[in-house]
């Protein structure tokens, strides 16, 4: 426990640092459980937020953290103490590491979800939390590790993991409110709430009615689908050599639009209150076949005409992507647009585009281990389409491509150019309840000095059994005189 004092104590000289609000007067001791009603946090007015309770948290859980890697991986690069702090510190060097791809591309952005969470739910806005997450890596990265820090992980944690953490803060906070009685969400509310955002629940159960007021959601305009499906078949391609495999792989997809354009009311004031989420798990590989979100940092709405409603702005996105022979991930800024049109009557046309620079690392699977992967500065877009055909059916595509450059890779003499596309065609049976078929392909051309171009590609064809949160497709009406009777 004494080597996790230098961790603790680097946390809380970098919250301090990064977040010089962390201790202020008059916020609450923590621990005082007769706190009066008047201390109940407000998130209109952001009164009885605090600082202090994040900047003693997130040292807590780097330390628990670091101390069960210890008992895991005993004599590790997680036996960190003062002088490796010190010296981490004082002379660096930041360096870029060595982890295998998951734990950077995606362990990593979860960890710095939990600090954003725990910022968020203390009453702190996006940019606040952000400020804790990135502070949060530091101090990991300083006092957590023996070896030197690491740049990737900075972006990764502290910037991907506030992408990450704000939807799944808004998911929890919509799940939380989601029944008869708002205010009291009940067992299994928390529970899955807790599932989905851990720190906020804690900081409800810890800290009484503080923290109980669920985040004001102002009532978007959603659309969520869980999807169970079957590959029908799967065709790869590596070096010219093909395989067609008639095995079958089962999958499960859960994602969610929230704030879409056009619902009369709802405005863009705050990062995020637009965002598209998505994970997809695979049976037979690494389980975690795709996580991305993406959401509106700093925008507005608009309209052109009676059918057409939007909002543009700048975007942030993290995307990790894996299918079976090759793997990417990135963390970018991008401009762009999401908005619906309505083509007629029951004909609905929703759409995002966006475009803009990032961080990114690809790779191929056939290794494991040290780092077989790309870093660079990278450029992506993305464009994504869905046609609906009222309650009836919809029609999905999406498009994304990453270029990833040898600027600023550690060894600056690769490229990677990936594509993924996928179309899907979905019918409601009854309900809430629909199949549909999807197709989805992906595409990686790599070339490094020295070695020969690699291609690969795979294709997968599936059906799947869908559970859709609106028998409408998620379309959004605003026209005057129409409502769910009239179409």
């Amino acid at each position: 426990m004494k080597k996790s004092f230098s961790l603790f104590l680097a946390c809380i000289l970098t919250l301090c640092f990064i977040a010089p609000g962390a201790v202020i007067a008059g916020d609450p001791d923590p621990t005082d459980a007769y706190a009066p009603p008047t201390r109940v946090h407000s998130w209109e007015t952001g009164a009885n937020k605090s600082y202090l309770i994040p900047a003693l948290e997130i040292p807590s859980f780097l330390i628990l953290l670091n101390l069960a890697d210890r008992k895991i991986y005993p004599d590790s690069v997680y036996d960190s103490t003062y002088k490796t702090s010190r010296d981490h510190f004082l002379h660096g060097p930041w360096t870029f590491d060595n982890d295998p791809f998951n734990i950077n591309q995606l362990g990593h952005p979860y960890q710095g979800a939990t600090m954003y969470g725990f910022a968020r739910s203390s009453g702190l806005n996006f940019w606040e939390s952000l400020g804790y997450s990135n502070a949060g890596s530091l101090a990991w990265k300083i006092a957590g590790e023996t070896d030197n820090p690491s740049i990737n992980d900075q972006i990764t944690t502290g910037n991907a993991g506030s992408i990450l953490g704000e939807p799944l803060f808004r998911m929890a906070n919509l799940l939380l409110g989601s029944g008869a009685d708002e205010n009291e969400p009940g067992f299994w509310r928390s529970l899955g709430a807790a599932f989905i955002s851990p720190p906020t629940v804690l900081n409800r159960l810890v800290f009484g009615d503080r923290f109980d007021p669920i985040f004001p959601s102002h009532h978007p305009a959603t659309f969520t689908r869980v999807r169970l499906g079957t590959s029908l078949s799967a065709r790869e391609e590596d070096h010219g050599f093909t395989a067609t495999q008639k095995n079958k792989e089962t999958s499960a997809d859960y994602s969610m639009d929230y704030g879409l354009p056009g619902k009369p009311g709802y405005s863009y004031d705050r990062p995020f209150d637009y965002f598209s989420f998505q994970f997809t798990a695979v049976d037979g590989k690494d389980t975690f076949d795709n996580l991305m979100t993406r959401g509106l940092l700093y925008g507005t709405d608009y309209e052109a005409g009676d059918s057409y409603r939007g909002l543009w702005g700048l975007y942030g996105s993290y995307d990790y992507i894996s299918p079976k022979i090759f793997r990417v991930s990135s963390t970018a800024a991008s401009l762009g647009t999401t908005s619906q049109w309505w083509l007629s009557q029951n004909l609905a046309l929703q759409g995002t585009a966006l475009a803009g620079p990032g961080f990114a690392a690809a790779g191929t699977t056939s290794v494991v281990g040290q780092r077989d992967y790309h870093y660079g500065a990278a450029a992506q877009e993305l464009l994504a389409l869905r046609l609906i055909f009222g309650n009836v059916a919809m029609l999905d595509a999406t498009g994304r491509e990453y270029y990833i450059s040898c600027v600023g890779a550690p060894i600056a003499r690769g490229t990677e150019k990936i594509a993924r596309g996928n179309v899907s065609f979905t019918v409601r049976v009854f309900g809430h309840h629909a199949i549909g078929i999807q197709y989805v392909e992906s595409r990686r051309n790599a070339e490094y000095a020295g070695l020969a171009t690699r291609y690969q590609t795979e294709k997968t064809f599936s059906l799947a059994y869908n559970f859709i949160g609106d028998a409408r497709f998620g379309e959004v009406e605003w026209r005057d005189g129409m409502d769910s009777d009239d179409r």
